[in-house]
């Protein structure tokens, strides 16, 4: 009888997740407030249920690097048999507005907000399955190799904590990123590129009512620049936003500086290339036209990438979808993660959609279920790492 059972926990199923535990800790971590550059009470808990589990556990120096008060945490499950493949799961503590008061609410099997705030599925929807795989793992014998937790800060700010972090130096064949919405079972392989900018506009102060003439109003050169730039779709998969605009000193004041915040992003190098190339040169047009002064800082967000369905971090994941009868649908998104940083630092890696539903918003949610199929499907992905 008693090998019966050893036979019996050494074989990693699926079926071992534990919905309770995996749910409850789901909302121990929604409930702790971590928007970018805050996550420190976030980074403690979860620092501790990871030693409590008996990983290997440190963090980095990434809060010192940003600016940030919390440092990447990174969690090492050591090979319990040699020559397996090592590899990560990964996942981000921030959120992109804050959940301080946060109350959750469950209804027909899933998880709301119903409190003013965004629920935090994003990417609590990714870590907490995640840690429930690594836990099943450990309760039983089943062969794997190097298993790291990478769980970064600051990636709603720009993908900052995941740039901080030294991966190289963690010797991993390819990872696994959880951080994207359903359905469960499709992978996020092709991404875009992503540049940011910031216009700077001087004009020239005068009295509104006195001397108008006098003045060079910043607000009407951001005017006349705006008006019929590319904004919003420009193709297929190229976009490009204004999303913050501030200036101004008082209504009885011509406007002497404005400031435009914005973005773009393409799938396509020279398209995006082409597209800012407008963009600055209609608000320099502008600034000539008026008399103004601009200053444009341009930068480049993150890189795109782009793996092959040929490639084995692919091949593991879609083997693994379709094993538990998923379709593993490979996808392209304009949307930015850590895959993209994690990728430019050449360690092939794959986003993983998770259950996080209508993300960003006040009406996001989640559901039991989908918790379940995500930390379901990372067990059978690293059974199939392990046989690899």
């Amino acid at each position: 009888m008693m090998l019966l059972f050893c036979i019996a926990r050494s074989t990693l199923s699926p079926s071992m997740v534990n919905e309770t535990r995996l749910v409850e800790l789901f909302k121990q971590l929604v409930l702790i407030n971590a928007p970018s550059f805050e996550e420190q009470d976030c980074v403690a808990f979860v620092k501790n249920h990871l030693i409590g589990m008996g990983l290997e556990v440190w963090e980095d120096d990434a809060g010192a690097k940003i600016g940030g008060k919390a440092n990447n945490l990174i969690a090492k499950l050591p090979a319990n048999k040699p020559g397996l493949k090592s590899v990560f799961l990964s996942a981000h503590f921030d959120t992109v507005e804050p959940t301080e008061g946060l109350i959750i609410e469950e209804k027909d099997g899933f998880l709301y907000s119903a409190s003013d705030t965004i629920l935090g599925a994003d990417d609590k929807g990714g870590m907490a399955p995640a840690i429930e795989a690594l836990q099943v793992l450990l309760e039983t014998s089943a062969p794997h190799g190097d298993i790291y937790l990478l769980f970064s800060v600051c990636e709603e700010g720009g993908l900052k904590g995941a740039a901080a972090l030294d991966i190289q130096s963690l010797d991993v064949d390819f990872g696994f990123v959880l951080d994207t919405g359903p359905p469960v079972g499709t992978f996020v392989t092709r991404t875009s590129t992503n540049d940011r900018f910031t216009v700077t506009i001087t004009g020239k102060p005068a009295h509104a009512g006195k001397d108008p003439e006098k003045g060079i109003n910043a607000i009407m050169v951001a005017a006349s620049a705006i008006e019929g730039m590319p904004i919003g779709r420009i193709g297929p998969e190229t976009t490009s936003n204004l999303g913050i605009i501030s200036g101004g000193t008082g209504v009885n004041v011509v406007c002497p500086e404005v400031v435009i915040k914005g973005e773009a992003r393409s799938t396509s190098l020279q398209e995006l290339e082409d597209l800012m190339d407008t963009i600055i040169k209609r608000f320099q047009a502008a600034g000539a036209k008026w008399g103004a002064q601009v200053h444009i800082d341009h930068r480049r967000d993150y890189g795109s990438y782009e793996l092959s369905p040929d490639a084995e971090v692919v091949k593991i994941a879609t083997t693994a979808s379709r094993n538990l009868g998923f379709e593993p649908a490979l996808r392209t998104t304009l949307g930015g993660s850590d895959a993209n940083i994690y990728n430019a630092k050449g360690v092939p890696t794959i986003v993983v959609a998770t259950g996080m539903d209508l993300i960003h918003t006040h009406e996001e949610r989640i559901s039991r279920k989908e918790l379940v199929d995500t930390t379901r499907l990372v067990l059978e992905i690293l059974r199939l790492v392990a046989e690899s």
